[in-house]
């Protein structure tokens, strides 16, 4: 017989970092497009895992030097290489217990909604009457809440009591019935120090209107997110204003280079996806700064994350203009690496 402890303690092993049970009636209620059980209708137990993002990730994007490490390790990696072969091989393990399960990591390039949740315009259509649009995205975030692995932040980002914002996580659904683990109701990790707000370049975060549902029979709230503008955000760009042309984002033309962004032209995607030049300045970075001043974490550290003033690059002195050459620097002095 498969236990859930059985089931959790392999996760581990093979490098989840937290692992939590969900059974299937807690999704009661969930959009059709968002529900685990269109995916298999008599799925069981939804096992979630989290997948610790390393501090040491986001360094190189703190000083301003190295940004590449957190889109790749922190971001493309886990997501496209490392949760894919976890859930995988505890599916495989599930499986050979005789029940059916189905490995889920992020894989939201196929779904038929956009990332506020609704329809995506002539996407796809039900292969059955009343079933849902192929494909279904399970909100992850959702998933490891009602598997007892956090709560949720102001900004929308999943928190746990080991990491606070510095984890990715993936699912796997499956037949098995597992004993599930309570909600989360720990130490409260989130108290609205706005921290997310403030420190965020998009503005993306509302500080004043919020979302609420219900998950799990609880009240669940968070800040209004404006996507749009984390898109952007996130890329080190901004809409441009009337009478602009955008030139930072390849085959856009409403965003220019914003002032926080160190880049001339925008780097290429790591890992399909991935790109980070804010590096989660908000709803990353000032989070889990705050979380780790208060203590409430337990994965501690011996230094502080922030040691020098935030670096922020004022482009004013020298205004760039579309389609301006960038004169490279001069060649260093001859280096021994």
């Amino acid at each position: 017989m498969l236990t859930a402890e059985e089931v959790k303690s392999y996760a581990r092993s093979l490098g989840a970092d937290a692992v939590g049970i969900a059974s299937i009636d807690r999704f009661e209620g969930a959009p059709l497009q968002m529900d685990p059980r269109q995916i298999m209708p008599e799925a069981k137990s939804v096992i979630a895992m989290a997948f610790r993002v390393n501090r040491g990730s986001l360094r190189g994007v703190e000083e301003g030097t190295f940004f590449s490490n957190y889109s790749s390790m922190g971001y493309g990696g886990l997501t496209y290489l490392y949760i894919p072969m976890v859930v995988i091989n505890l599916a495989k393990a599930i499986e050979d217990y005789g029940y059916e399960a189905i490995p889920y990591g992020h894989q939201s390039d196929w779904r038929a909604i956009d990332n506020e949740g609704n329809p995506r315009a002539e996407y796809s259509r039900p292969t059955r009457p009343g079933q849902a649009n192929p494909d279904v995205m399970v909100h992850l975030r959702i998933a490891g809440y009602l598997a007892g692995l956090g709560e949720f932040g102001y900004s929308k980002v999943f928190l746990t009591p080991q990491f606070g914002p510095r984890q990715r996580l993936g699912i796997v659904i499956t037949e098995a019935e597992l004993e599930a683990d309570p909600i989360y109701d720990g130490p409260k990790l989130c108290n609205r120090c706005m921290a997310c707000v403030k420190a965020c370049p998009a503005h993306a975060i509302s500080p004043e209107r919020t979302v609420k549902v219900a998950l799990g029979g609880r009240e669940v709230e968070w800040g209004e997110l404006d996507c749009g503008a984390c898109s952007y955000g996130l890329r080190g760009a901004e809409k441009v204003e009337e009478g602009e042309e955008g030139f930072y984002l390849p085959g856009s033309s409403n965003s220019r280079q914003a002032d926080i962004n160190p880049f001339y032209k925008k780097p290429p995607n790591l890992y399909k996806t991935g790109e980070s030049i804010c590096g989660g300045l908000g709803c990353v970075r000032a989070c889990m700064i705050q979380l780790e001043k208060r203590g409430v974490l337990q994965n501690q550290f011996k230094s502080e994350f922030r040691r020098r003033p935030p670096w922020r690059v004022d482009w004013s002195d020298e205004p760039m203009a579309a389609g301006d050459e960038v004169t490279p620097p001069p060649p260093p002095a001859r280096s021994p690496f």
